[in-house]
C-alpha cells in the first residue's frame, strides 16, 4: 500500500548515515500482486517485505514487544483455505530469523479469516505465504503490528495506522550485516 511506502520512506529519511541502500517498491495487496511485483524486481542483494499486519490477541494480553506499531519478523508462513483449514499445498514454509525481532507465524488468506480458532500471536495477512514461496534464501519479512484480531469494535484501518511509525522496523534493517 502507498501508506506503507510513505512510512518506510519517512523512517529512512530520519536515519543519518544509512548503512544500506534502499529501493522501496509497492507490491499491492494480495497474493497475485505480490507475485507480480516479485517477478519484476530490479537486481538486489536482499528483498524485504515490510508492511502492516493484524495479530491475533488483545493488546492488553500481549507482551510489550507485540503492541501496536511494533515490528516482528515472520519466520513461518502458511496458506489458509476458504473452508477454514490449510490448503494441501499450503504447508508451512519455515525460515531462519535474520533480525533481532520477535518471530511469529503468519497465515495468508484471500478471504476474511475468522480468528476464533487461531492461536494468539498469529499474524493474519494476504501476502506473506506468496513472498515466502518465491523469495531467495536471504530475503525475509518484517511486519508492523497495525491491529488486533478479532476486532472488538469496527475500526477504520487508515485512521488506526496514521500514528504508527516504521522507524523501529527500519532500524532493525539497518542493524543487518549483509554477507556477500
Amino acid at each position: 500500500m502507498e501508506i506503507e511506502r510513505e512510512k518506510v520512506l519517512n523512517a529512512l529519511a530520519r536515519i543519518p548515515n544509512l548503512k544500506h541502500t534502499y529501493e522501496v517498491i509497492v507490491s499491492g495487496i494480495g497474493r497475485e500482486s505480490t507475485a507480480k511485483a516479485m517477478m519484476q524486481l530490479p537486481t538486489h542483494d536482499i528483498c524485504v517485505l515490510m508492511g502492516f499486519a493484524a495479530i491475533v490477541g488483545k493488546q492488553t494480553n500481549l507482551p510489550d514487544d507485540l503492541h501496536l506499531g511494533r515490528p516482528v519478523e515472520i519466520t513461518n508462513a502458511s496458506l489458509y483455505g476458504y473452508e477454514g483449514g490449510l490448503f494441501e499445498n499450503g504447508k508451512p514454509i519455515i525460515t531462519d530469523p535474520k533480525l533481532n525481532l520477535p518471530c511469529l507465524s503468519s497465515l495468508t488468506s484471500d478471504k476474511f479469516v475468522r480468528t476464533t480458532n487461531l492461536a494468539e500471536k498469529t499474524v493474519v495477512n494476504m501476502e506473506d505465504y506468496t513472498f515466502m514461496y518465491l523469495k531467495k534464501h536471504q530475503d525475509f519479512i518484517v511486519r508492523i503490528i497495525s491491529d488486533f484480531l478479532p476486532h472488538e469494535t469496527e475500526i477504520d484501518f487508515f485512521e488506526e495506522v496514521k500514528s504508527i511509525d516504521f522507524l523501529e522496523g527500519v532500524e532493525a534493517l539497518e542493524s543487518l550485516v549483509i554477507q556477500k
